[in-house]
């Protein structure tokens, strides 16, 4: 396999492009908030694959042109040394320290993170190593709170057995339900509003019940929720600007 990174501009504003040549029957585009990602056949000659990357962009241009706002490229946050998290209605302040060890770690203190982070990985990884730590540490310490929201919902609406319930980072979805009976929820939701945060726990309780997106399962949903739909709408529309 081969790669190719590149990039286009549309409308003002540049996209990476990622082209793979790999092993594959049939060209392919899609997009994401990260990239315009093509995927063109290996045994296709230097001539033709060519005149299929170009078909792709162009591809990619409309779509891009039509909904901008639905692809535009994700703000990546940054976190420095002094900075006030808002989290609800409690705000953290970060002590960001760099040190020459093998790893990162993290604590709070009252109302104060403390991150320790490696300075032996470049800048890039180490932004990553304080949004890591932040949703971990954060997720930990609100945990119980969590879990007694999920218990009164359980007990007024549905009445289900429940294994384990967690905070997660996922970063595709709010909230999974397993078939081993544990909730999941996503940590992204420490930045929506108490109602939306409570609308993904309803939606993950009513999966105990039913597996699936069934009338029956949107009844439940509605039952412990009649406007639910308002809360889904929020969610489509800042789900951007959740995360750490």
């Amino acid at each position: 396999m081969r790669i190719k990174n590149e990039v286009m501009e549309v409308n003002g504003i540049t996209y990476p492009v990622n082209v793979y040549y790999e092993r594959r029957n049939a060209a392919r585009a899609s997009i994401s908030r990260k990239a315009v990602i093509i995927r063109i056949p290996l045994f296709l000659n230097r001539e033709e694959q060519f005149r299929q990357v170009l078909q792709m962009k162009a591809w990619a241009r409309k779509k891009l042109d039509e909904n901008p706002e639905r692809f535009k490229p994700k703000i990546e946050k940054e976190y420095k040394h002094g900075d006030t998290l808002k989290i609800g209605s409690e705000e953290y302040t970060l002590n960001i320290i760099s040190k020459d060890k093998d790893s990162s770690s993290a604590s709070i203190v009252g109302n104060i993170v403390y991150l320790h982070i490696t300075s032996r990985l470049p800048e890039e990884q180490q932004k990553k190593h304080i949004a890591t730590l932040l949703s971990r540490s954060i997720a930990q310490k609100r945990i119980p709170q969590l879990k007694k929201r999920i218990d009164e919902l359980n007990t007024k609406y549905f009445n289900q057995k429940i294994n384990k319930i967690f905070f997660k980072n996922m970063s595709s979805r709010w909230g999974s339900c397993s078939e081993h009976r544990n909730i999941n929820i996503s940590t992204r939701l420490l930045f929506a509003p108490d109602d939306a945060l409570t609308y993904v726990c309803i939606h993950e309780l009513a999966h105990l019940i039913e597996m699936n997106h069934s009338e029956k399962f949107w009844r439940l949903v509605e039952n412990a929720m009649p406007d639910y739909k308002e809360k889904e709408r929020w969610l489509k529309q800042n789900g951007e600007s959740c995360g750490f």
